[in-house]
């Protein structure tokens, strides 16, 4: 391996080595993304307070492990972390995986060179916590993940392919996900949802269900924290969070539609127009605020470089926790309504003055995450441009 510059970063309480590379891409000799950071300080964070949920030793699967600094940092990072598998099948990166192991003088850290699905499938029931953070889709791999996952496991899955979930591009989503997105102003949640009800699915064929416990969509990448149980009868009730979300490009109307197989409306309710659908997706819960209120607490006790990004996240995941499916864009619907924008504040407390949610969101500055119909939205903006 002499032929490469190597370059020598460090994360966390963890340094690694690898060859440089001009480019952020697959055909990097050995995969290392440092925007990825976030990414992997969030991942500590939610594995630990897992790791204390669960008050036992466990043990981690890293499926594509690159430089290895996501299962070297787990293993060096966590308390209560049993063995950490590191799989790549790059020879290349197995290499340099096993160097930086010994960089950081770790034990119980062992490397595999094999193809993702087929170590999953060799590993079965091995794993507490299974990581899938592919360059592009996790799609092809979940499948296996769902036959190896255990009962009351974490599975972390990250999608890069945010085009095709968004709906920027119909027929991958389609053709990876099983379902139809739509580019909406709230496309990014659409999409968390389109791969929650993917994975949700998919693991329902082994009598596995999901509880999704935190998830977020930042920059090139969405990420899901999924604690997994197993039981055919738990399984089929957490399917009843399967369904469809309908949405009006006339007046902006949404509405949620429970069930895989269920009628849906065609025709909107408020204008009459032609009602768009998304889906099969997730409907049910994409946050949880107790743990994600723990993640909060961790910050205190690990070093992570992010921090202050880390908690403006975690802390905008933890407001819209309760709030209901998708949210409004403020500009957009002024602009239908051909009217200045009036301060956001403002439209968040006539919201509340009405007695409805209203809590701003991770996804979109300009969000409001509320009960309240988009007439009653419009009323209320309409309102304070009269009174401005």
């Amino acid at each position: 391996m002499d032929e490469y510059k190597i370059k020598t970063i460090e994360e966390g309480l963890t340094k690694i080595e690898f060859p440089e590379f001009d480019k952020i891409s697959s055909d990097a000799p050995v995969f290392y993304n440092p925007h990825m950071e976030l990414n992997r300080d969030l991942s500590i964070l939610a594995i630990q307070v897992f790791q204390k949920q669960e008050q036992r030793e466990i043990n981690i699967c890293d499926l594509f492990g690159g430089s290895g600094i996501r299962g070297i940092r787990y293993k060096n990072e966590i308390d209560g972390i049993g063995t950490v598998s590191i799989n790549d099948i790059s020879e290349v990166a197995n290499y340099y995986e096993q160097h930086n192991i010994e960089l950081n003088n770790l034990e119980e850290v062992e490397v595999f060179q094999h193809d993702a699905s087929m170590f999953l499938r060799m590993k079965r029931g091995e794993f507490d916590v299974i990581d899938i953070d592919p360059f592009g889709t996790p799609s092809p791999f979940l499948d296996s993940a769902g036959y190896c996952a255990r009962r009351n496991s974490l599975l972390c899955v990250t999608a890069t392919d945010t085009s095709a979930l968004c709906g920027t591009y119909k027929e991958p989503c389609i053709r990876k996900y099983n379902a139809k997105p739509y580019k909406s102003e709230y496309c990014h949640e659409t999409g968390i949802r389109i791969l929650a009800g993917f994975v949700a699915l998919t693991l329902s064929k082994y009598a596995k269900c999901i509880e999704v416990k935190m998830s977020h969509s930042t920059e090139h990448y969405m990420r899901l924290y999924i604690y997994v149980k197993k039981g055919s009868k738990r399984t089929d009730e957490t399917l009843k969070n399967i369904g469809y979300v309908s949405h009006c490009k006339n007046c902006l109307h949404r509405q949620t539609s429970k069930g895989l197989a269920s009628s849906v409306d065609d025709v909107c309710p408020v204008c009459g127009e032609k009602l768009i659908h998304a889906g099969p997706l997730w409907l049910g819960e994409i946050q949880d605020s107790e743990f994600i209120q723990k993640m909060i607490e961790e910050t205190e006790y690990k070093k992570i470089n992010t921090e202050k990004e880390a908690l403006k996240l975690l802390n905008s995941c933890l407001i819209e926790s309760d709030a209901p499916a998708t949210f409004y864009d403020v500009h957009k619907i002024c602009k239908s309504l051909k009217a200045s924008a009036p301060k956001l504040d403002l439209i968040f407390d006539e919201i509340k003055k009405e007695g409805f949610v209203a809590v701003k969101t991770h996804y979109n500055p300009l969000g409001i995450k509320t009960d309240a119909n988009v007439e009653d939205i419009k009323r209320i903006i309409l309102k304070l441009c009269d009174e401005s």
